[in-house]
């Protein structure tokens, strides 16, 4: 007897990884289906009750067996996977897991219950901003809940600390009432409930080589199965490059491993992927969790599939059919790979962005390259969604080869190959 193919819907698919997704000899029983797009879920002003029902109601008109609901987006994908999972009696981890990683000052209460792998940290009021007892500067407030580190500040004195808690408090409104609604669901701990989805954390800035540990949850117990590098570009807190496998010594990516499995488990998150973004401070060796996410990156897929030959979709899509997940090691084309970001520090107006036959000679000589064009002909860069504090970011591409110097090379013949024409402000 044939097994029908398991039906998998896909919260905001967006092309790249979608396509990535069907390609996978490994999950060829599998079909999946697109739940409301990419633009509607994370750059809309729809309320996160009504993505819900939208979502809701898309799954009650299928005709067919639901047996899967995933995503590898931020909030509120990573919050509405838990959701629409329990409501249709389908395997996934619980809400109150979810949030705990995503709320960053509940997390770090969570962290410091089984770890001193953290800075500092302490809740600031945003009407009234002063630097809380026993921290230092410098330091960084963020709010407490964001992505791709909108809203992030590093602060050095009184008078940035007050710019940016105003900056803060003017900028997070969209996010933190639909987080207000998410906690409204939960039995929270008082601390947690005085702060709520509008506050501001102030934690102590911390230094060093930064690592992305990218595992899964199965059966009460967390596994890691990648750990990657990230690359600033010099003097910025802006990606360069995310590079895989990581380059760490043995020892420390071991104590990686190790903080992982223990803070994942007190969390109690099952049933899900997760990745742990750490510092490791190369003069003092002590490490830290920057912030835990309860969702594979999906920046980090393509590398996956070109050193071990698979991407981390594999364990998401696994875990959420109630399957232990069976990723591959070093079974890819490449010995080495990575996310290339190439970005402006100054705002511009985008007056003309690659053709379509500059972009058929990157294909052409850079047979590895997988791009995403990020800056739009005619916008201005700072109206661009999902842009970091301090720069713009034009293309990404995802590149692999033999050693970093090739690599390197790849990356620097891209750039020479993509041209932008921007009009500085």
């Amino acid at each position: 007897m044939i097994e029908r193919p398991k039906n998998v819907f896909l919260l905001g698919p967006d092309e790249r990884n979608l396509a990535l997704m069907r390609e996978l000899t490994h999950l060829e029983p599998y079909r999946f289906h697109p739940l409301l797009d990419k633009e509607k879920l994370m750059y809309s002003d729809t309320g996160l009750d009504r993505l819900l029902e939208l979502a809701q109601n898309q799954l009650d008109d299928f005709s067919g067996p639901i047996d899967a609901i995933v995503g590898y987006w931020d909030f509120p994908v990573s919050s509405m996977v838990p959701i629409l999972a329990t409501q249709n009696g389908l395997p996934g981890p619980s809400l109150e897991s979810v949030v705990k990683c995503e709320h960053k000052y509940w997390s770090r209460l969570v962290q410091r219950e089984v770890t001193n792998a953290h800075p500092g940290f302490a809740i600031i009021d945003l009407d009234d901003p002063e630097t809380p007892p026993g921290l230092r500067f410098p330091m960084w407030l963020k709010p407490v809940k964001s992505y791709s580190s909108t809203l992030a500040f590093k602060v050095d004195d009184e008078e940035q600390l007050r710019a940016a808690a105003t900056e803060i408090r003017d900028g997070m409104g969209r996010i933190g009432e639909a987080f207000d609604f998410l906690l409204s669901m939960l039995e929270l701990p008082p601390a947690v409930a005085e702060a709520g989805g509008m506050a501001c954390l102030a934690e102590e800035a911390v230094q060093g080589e930064q690592i992305t540990a990218e595992g899964y949850c199965y059966g009460g117990e967390a596994h890691v199965h990648g750990i990657i590098d990230s690359h600033c570009y010099p003097e910025t807190s802006s990606f360069l490059r995310y590079q895989y496998p990581s380059r760490l010594p043995e020892e420390v990516q071991e104590r990686v491993v190790a903080i992982s499995r223990d803070v994942m488990q007190h969390v109690g998150l099952d049933s899900s992927t997760f990745n742990i973004e750490f510092f490791w401070d190369t003069e003092t060796d002590a490490l830290n969790i920057l912030e835990i996410n309860p969702r594979l990156s999906q920046s980090h897929a393509p590398l996956f599939e070109l050193v071990d030959g698979m991407p981390n979709h594999q364990a998401m899509v696994q875990l959420a059919v109630g399957e232990e997940p069976t990723m591959p090691r070093r079974e890819g084309e490449h010995r080495i790979a990575a996310k290339w970001f190439h970005r402006t520090f100054r705002d511009a107006l985008v007056k003309s962005t690659p053709s379509e036959e500059d972009l058929g000679r990157v294909r052409q000589e850079v047979p590895s390259a997988t791009l995403d064009v990020v800056a739009e002909e005619g916008r201005q860069l700072s109206e661009l969604p999902a842009q970091d504090s301090y720069s713009y970011e034009l293309f990404a591409v995802y590149l692999g080869a033999d050693d970093e110097s090739e690599l390197r090379a790849q990356f620097d013949r891209c750039v020479e190959l993509l041209p932008f024409d921007l009009d500085e402000c």
